[in-house]
């Protein structure tokens, strides 16, 4: 019986070394050393400064900037609360904040696109579809005085593609297509 309890104690203290400590560190190591900017977050910076993540949305407002779809995630695309609203369609809680994000997000008689209306499961997506970003051109480029077409170009320079062409939609992140656009009306 002991010397079942000491094979056990010691089996227990070299698997939590091993499973642990050993094999998260060398996972860490691994991913730093072959995917640095993915390990870190996918954090983007500018002048020095880091102004968000590639990989949680963030709210943006006013007719200068893309929106980003509504989030469900605590207040406002809070990573630590991130899930769904988990409203039923039915819910008249749900219908009435996609009716004041429709009415908040309508430009003339075009139906606006779903994801600007809806929250992902998440609640934290960073991504809209290219034709709710091309629904909202003609707003920006309005607001920075900018040619639609600088705008729509903007808008294709930064569509993500399926990946190996079948995985996923195609998608424009938010944040980028931002900070692109500032960069844009800064020239």
């Amino acid at each position: 019986m002991k010397k079942t309890l000491i094979t056990s104690v010691l089996y227990t203290i070299v698997t939590a070394i091993l499973l642990g400590l050993a094999y998260p560190m060398l996972v860490l190591g691994l991913s730093h050393l072959l995917f640095p900017h993915q390990a870190d977050g996918s954090l983007i910076t500018r002048n020095g400064k880091v102004v968000g993540s590639a990989l949680i949305g963030q709210a943006f407002s006013g007719d200068m900037y893309f929106h980003s779809r509504p989030s469900a995630a605590g207040n406002g695309y809070d990573p630590t609360a991130s899930g769904g609203s988990n409203l039923a369609a039915t819910s008249s809680a749900l219908i009435t904040r996609i009716d004041a994000s429709v009415a908040a997000e309508k430009i003339g008689n075009t139906p606006v696109p779903v994801d600007l209306v809806t929250a992902s499961g998440s609640g934290l997506d960073p991504d809209i579809s290219p034709a709710a970003a091309y629904y909202q051109a003609p707003r920006i480029a309005q607001a920075r005085h900018l040619p639609i077409s600088t705008v729509n170009r903007l808008i294709e320079d930064h569509i993500t593609q399926r990946l190996f062409g079948l995985l996923g939609e195609p998608h424009v992140n938010v944040l980028e297509l931002n900070l692109a656009l500032d960069s844009q009306s800064a020239h």
